[in-house]
């Protein structure tokens, strides 16, 4: 039989913008391609994904996840390439990124941007932002944010098509290098548990295990978890926060299977007790029965007044379990990311990634704002407040009057017995302290390799030094360390508007063979807001349409405009009475600075092309 004789007409390839892709540059180098350099040349054939991503987001994170599996079934005609482009001053150093790279098994090459001249090239203004890239060397799409995979899987196999009947397409092995592998009890530890009989549980993260310690923080006792990542019995992903339950079950953070799992020491049995597996999206349920509801990136966990709380880092809240009734709810946030106050239900948080219970008040290390919360219980309802940090462009590391300290991103929290709060101040390496009855902020300990927890044992602190793959047993200090004050802001350079009204253009157009889903209404959802908040004169609140009006206040010359856009777009067949849907968002902290030659347009591109760009 003659395939090709009978093979179809294939249909003709739609038609695409012609944008040449930047050359790909970056003074920290190549990693996981086995010392070599790589330039754009040496993807012709290929389609080329970028991601721009950086280790502290939990969004990118969530990416590297969604393109395993592309990743896996085209690696003869697709390339990854991440692109590190760092928020913080830690990210920018190589070894952190190194380090990253390890932790969250990125299997593909990776070019190290410190100064964010890719980024700048490529015209990014979101992490995590997706390019795509035709075996010719043309930018044919680009996605900010979650939920793209379907469609760019779409777009792969139409640009294999395409370019398999021009001959343009080259089959082959990538350039991926694997590092050689590293033995040790830990591999990029997460948290850490004081079990009753003295022992110490921890999250092994990277290698998707707990391991229990001898009480001197170093034997190994015993491993729990196939040391594979997967969900069925009793494998993790990627597990993080501990937390001890009255009958003496440990509660577990599976952070990647977007679930909470118990362990019984006692038994050695690893059961599922919240989440399902999937990944909480816009929309989903936010209360119900414990295994029918979805969650999204658990990074800790805390028993606090008869329940589990829940730092739910993938959605920027907090969730609880109530292992009695078997159901889980949101107990604060929005969903919006940045450092907001009040009322648990309209709180904003960004990332939080440790909790620690102590009497009325259960603290939270909240990363992406580099701030240390936490909740209490009001007259009518918990209230959430901020005791350190003012939000998610600030950070440095600073003591002193807490309204002026800085952090940069915390991950851990720990109540002392004197009432005051230790922090793992991941990103500065140190151990940090906040005195609630002085407002004072101290460092404790320095030269701590991305602490990530600790956890009291007697008269010391034990730090889990992820970075550092071990345990490290402190004696807690008298007195406190001095260091030289440092603050910082964001690297990205402010993006120049011009003065009066502005159009905020959220570009969005529906993967091939979609189309929006308005069987039960606007299918779109644009929410702007503005640090300060006097930046804008009109124009910030909720709406559908995917672009506003913005009028800028006069007297405010800088600040960050904070965009979150959804769209929902489904399969466009009307013979499908079922058709898949997907949900595609993102949110943008976007500086930006008047000039009187600053642009009246801003496009941030949800998924596409900006077409008028």
């Amino acid at each position: 039989m003659n395939d090709a004789a009978s093979a179809p007409t294939p249909a003709p390839a739609p038609r695409r913008a012609r944008v040449r892709a930047p050359e790909l540059i970056g003074k920290g180098g190549w990693i996981n391609t086995g010392g070599k350099d790589l330039k754009l040349a040496d993807f012709r054939g290929r389609t080329l994904i970028l991601d721009f991503w950086t280790f502290c987001c939990i969004n990118c994170l969530h990416v590297l996840d969604e393109l395993r599996e592309l990743e896996e079934k085209h690696r003869d005609t697709v390339v990854i390439i991440g692109v590190h482009s760092p928020k913080f001053v830690h990210e920018a150093e190589h070894a952190a990124v190194v380090d990253a790279v390890e932790r969250y098994q990125v299997h593909h090459p990776v070019l190290d941007d410190p100064e964010l001249a890719t980024w700048k090239q490529y015209a990014v203004r979101a992490w995590p932002t997706l390019v795509v890239i035709d075996p010719e060397g043309y930018i044919v799409a680009q996605h900010a944010g979650e939920g793209h995979a379907h469609a760019i899987a779409r777009l792969v196999e139409e640009l294999e098509a395409e370019h398999e009947a021009k001959g343009t397409l080259r089959r082959g092995d990538g350039p991926y290098v694997a590092p050689e592998p590293v033995a040790g009890a830990l591999r990029f530890p997460g948290k850490a548990l004081l079990l009753p009989s003295g022992n110490l549980l921890v999250s092994d993260s990277t290698r998707h295990q707990l391991v229990e310690l001898a009480a001197d923080g170093e034997s190994v006792v015993r491993r729990i978890g196939s040391g594979e990542r997967g969900f069925a019995g009793d494998s993790f992903s990627e597990p993080q926060g501990l937390a001890l339950l009255p009958d003496g079950k440990v509660v577990v953070a599976d952070t990647v299977n977007h679930a909470l799992r118990t362990y019984d020491p006692a038994t050695g049995q690893v059961e599922t007790v919240a989440g399902t597996g999937r990944q909480w999206w816009q929309g989903s349920p936010t209360s119900g029965p414990a295994l029918e509801v979805d969650l999204s990136s658990p990074w800790d966990v805390a028993w606090w007044q008869g329940r589990v709380w829940i730092a739910m880092a993938g959605v920027h809240q907090l969730w609880t379990w109530d292992p009695q009734a078997g159901t889980v709810e949101v107990a604060a946030g929005t969903t919006n990311e940045g450092l907001l106050d009040g009322p648990a239900a309209e709180a904003w948080f960004a990332q939080p990634s440790g909790l620690a219970s102590a009497g009325d008040r259960l603290w939270i290390a909240d990363s992406e704002t580099s701030a240390l919360r936490y909740v209490e219980a009001g007259d009518e309802g918990y209230v959430i407040k901020s005791a350190v940090g003012t939000g998610l462009f600030d950070f440095g590391h600073r003591d002193g009057d807490a309204a002026q300290a800085l952090l940069q991103h915390p991950l851990g929290v720990t109540a002392l017995p004197d009432g005051s709060v230790a922090v793992c101040d991941t990103y500065n390496h140190a151990l940090r302290r906040f005195d609630p009855a002085t407002g004072q902020v101290s460092t404790l300990a320095t030269d701590l390799r991305e602490p990530s927890d600790a956890v009291l044992v007697g008269d010391d602190i034990v730090v889990v030094e992820s970075a550092r793959h071990r345990l490290t047993r402190l004696r807690l200090p008298e007195e406190a360390v001095r260091v030289d004050a440092v603050a910082h802001r964001t690297q990205r350079a402010a993006t120049e508007v011009a003065p009066g009204t502005i159009r905020l253009d959220v570009v969005f157009q529906a993967p091939s063979g979609q189309k929006l889903d308005t069987r039960y209404g606007p299918s779109t959802r644009l929410l702007v807001s503005s640090t300060p908040p006097e930046l804008l004169a009109d124009g910030e609140g909720a709406g559908t349409d995917l672009f506003r009006e913005l009028a800028l206040n006069p007297d405010v010359t800088e600040g960050v405009l904070h965009v979150s856009a959804m769209a929902a777009s489904c399969d466009d067949d009307p013979a499908n009475e079922y058709p898949a849907c997907h949900v595609h968002q993102q949110d943008w902290g976007v500086p930006v600075r008047v000039t009187a030659d600053g642009a009246s347009r801003l496009p941030l591109v949800l998924a596409g092309m900006d077409e008028q760009g």
